[in-house]
């Protein structure tokens, strides 16, 4: 009687229910995701498509066509020969004032955020506390506000018009949010471990750099793409405290796709477009995953 009832066939399926394919659920959910992903991909679709056709192509109007012959000469156009007043050198100068730019603003906001968050969380001083929420203040404070006070700042150490007064803007307001970021990370590590530390003699920079800095690398990225990506894609603190020949390569782009000379260049337009947005979604995309980590970490726990 045992062996008939651990029988198989009288003891009934085993495992979960299955799933059907084209179910209510499953229609609702994926037809949703589609029209979001057309949604976002079909204007990206159109610029790569007008971007490599020539103008007589361009004015057939079939912008969701792809080329009939590609040409990469709107590229080579948008980066070294489009016009912007008397300037002729299309995005190259704005790329590389930009690289000046977004390298020591990125290196230096992260480094101090992440020193702000890690004694924030394990060495705490008077006034920490008020600190922080000074810190987290300033982090919501509109810019718009504080465009002239900075401007008549950066006049008086003699930095107003230079690409480091705006490293110093890009750092100074880059590091609020990222010390946050920061020590809502660290706050998540053992504090055993920091005990441990301490007990084995290690001090304040021997923790930092021989503990915390080697288990961080996910919250890292996310600092990292953050600022690239604020940075880069600047435009209002590029065109208050830059001149032109300083502006970064968004400013550059803005002021190729409004200057017109003879014929509206749409290929040229949307090759500088691309270029521009390059650096920021290569960055994503190589570190993706560690962002992603990062994210699940630490940056949303208080």
């Amino acid at each position: 009687m045992a062996d008939v009832a651990m029988h198989p066939a009288l003891t009934g399926p085993r495992g979960a229910k299955p799933r059907r394919l084209l179910s209510p659920r499953n229609i609702v959910l994926y037809g949703t995701l589609i029209v979001v992903c057309m949604y976002y991909i079909l204007p990206l679709w159109v610029m790569i498509m007008t971007s490599l056709k020539g103008m007589p192509e361009v004015r057939l109007g079939n912008i969701f066509a792809p080329p009939v012959e590609i040409t990469f000469q709107p590229w080579v156009k948008a980066w070294s020969e489009a016009c912007t007043g008397l300037n002729c050198d299309g995005l190259s100068r704005g790329f590389w004032n930009s690289v000046v730019i977004t390298v020591p603003s990125v290196v230096v906001s992260i480094l101090i955020a992440s020193i702000n968050g890690y004694a924030l969380v394990n060495w705490r001083f008077r006034g920490s506390e008020v600190f922080f929420t000074i810190l987290i203040f300033g982090s919501f404070i509109p810019y718009q506000v504080m465009l002239y006070p900075i401007v008549i700042g950066l006049r008086e150490i003699g930095l107003y018009g230079s690409l480091w007064g705006l490293v110093i803007v890009h750092t100074i307001f880059g590091m609020p949010i990222l010390t946050l970021l920061f020590r809502n990370y660290f706050s998540s590590v053992p504090e055993e471990l920091f005990k441990a530390a301490r007990v084995d003699g290690a001090g304040f920079w021997g923790i930092y750099f021989q503990i915390m800095l080697p288990m961080s690398l996910p919250i890292f990225v996310v600092a990292l793409i953050l600022q690239v990506t604020g940075i880069w894609n600047d435009f209002l603190f590029g065109v208050v405290f830059t001149k032109p020949e300083l502006y970064p390569m968004t400013v550059q782009l803005n002021n190729i796709v409004n200057s017109v000379q003879g014929v509206k260049e749409y290929n040229v337009n949307m090759a500088a477009t691309l270029l521009t947005g390059l650096v920021p979604l290569i960055v994503y995309f190589v570190s993706g995953k560690l962002f992603v980590r990062g994210i699940a970490a630490g940056a949303v726990k208080g």
